[in-house]
């Protein structure tokens, strides 16, 4: 079914679907670690995602801030801490969108450089994924091969078929005996204090900007240009979603949120091509913290790792191949640098290393 330039399909649902390998352990880890009311995170990211469909009329993923995702979870922050720190992203990204300073530092990053960031996230994608699938090899080989015979077809498209062989495995496994519908659970009213804002800076706020403008913003911008030339949305725009989702998000119980590049390669891949893949996304997740909300964390937990890892594995090899649009020669330096470094410590770093090794061999060659 299409409504004005938006699409309903089957394949819309299964890109709706790509990126839950992202979702999933973090929100699991934020609900059952840290205490966050599975209602307001559902929610508010479900919310986010239709809103976000509605603005952009196309794919464009919700996912949680990572940098802040592992902070909190492996420090047990408490939630009004996780609050605070997305209180503060939305300042910040409300304030270098009005500034348009993402456009300035969009405008002298290098193609090398973007491209070496996707190839970093493909790596760190594919490992993460190999891992998952070595819980049981022989299930991740199947849903490879499901995916690769699939991921095309508008009737059975690999995503849906994929989570409906998780949720089979995790009936035989008498795993779904727990799971059940309690009643309507709304989000409540959130609170920090203001020390927290910046505690929670300190702790992984500032390490989170560099890694939300390089992924979130600048890679994920490009990658919409590649998908969808004819559509502009840039910097700015993403920029300034990201402020609004993370300003009102905190209130109601929500997470730190963002764009990203990997989100947006995993839906495209797995057939999203306009915003009813969001709006599909996001309401599956109201439903599921609305009616779900107290045995959800035991659902997503339960899921067969091998099923999400398959996914994330061809997703992360997608993204791999984003590296042959750069041609051998003084471009693949700082490919390379972009690479290594990200992989060795973090994106956030590696984006430096490739803007310092694209400007100092540029340097080198006006001297000789």
């Amino acid at each position: 079914m299409q409504i004005g330039s938006f699409r309903f399909s089957m394949r819309e649902l299964s890109g709706s679907m790509g990126d839950f390998g992202t979702l999933v352990p973090l929100a699991v880890g934020y609900i059952s670690i840290c205490g966050l009311n599975p209602a307001g995170l559902l929610v508010m990211i479900g919310l986010a995602n239709i809103v976000t469909g509605l603005a952009y009329r196309l794919p464009i993923p919700i996912e949680p801030m990572k940098v802040i995702a592992v902070v909190a979870i492996s420090q047990r922050w408490e939630p009004p801490m996780i609050y605070a720190a997305g209180f503060s992203m939305g300042v910040i990204w409300l304030a270098l969108s009005a500034t348009r300073i993402m456009d300035r530092v969009a405008g002298f990053t290098p193609e090398s450089v973007v491209r070496g960031i996707q190839v970093a996230l493909g790596v760190l994608l594919a490992v993460q994924a190999v891992e998952m699938i070595g819980g049981s090899w022989v299930l991740g080989a199947v849903c490879i091969g499901i995916i690769l015979l699939l991921k095309d077809n508008p009737y059975a498209p690999a995503a849906v078929v994929l989570i409906a062989l998780g949720i089979v495995i995790m009936f035989f496994r008498g795993q779904l005996g727990g799971i059940g519908v309690d009643g309507p659970a709304l989000p409540g009213l959130t609170a920090f204090q203001p020390i927290q804002i910046w505690e929670s800076m300190l702790g992984a706020g500032f390490a989170q900007i560099p890694l939300t403008a390089a992924n979130a913003i600048i890679v994920t911008a490009t990658m919409i240009q590649t998908y969808w030339p004819q559509r502009n949305v840039g910097v700015r725009q993403l920029s300034l979603s990201t402020g609004i989702m993370n300003l009102v998000s905190p209130f109601l119980g929500g997470m730190p949120m963002c764009h990203g590049a990997g989100g947006l390669a995993g839906q495209y891949y797995f057939g999203a091509r306009t915003g009813g893949a969001n709006i599909i996304e996001g309401t599956i997740e109201l439903a599921l913290g609305i009616l779900l909300a107290t045995s959800i964390a035991n659902l997503f937990a339960l899921f067969p790792g091998p099923i999400i890892g398959a996914m994330m594995l061809l997703v992360g090899i997608q993204l791999v191949g984003f590296g042959r649009k750069i041609s051998f020669g003084r471009e693949l330096i700082p490919l390379a640098a972009t690479v290594v470094v990200s992989l060795l410590s973090n994106m956030a770093f590696g984006f430096a290393a490739g803007m310092l090794a694209h400007y100092g061999v540029g340097r080198l060659a006006r001297g000789r």
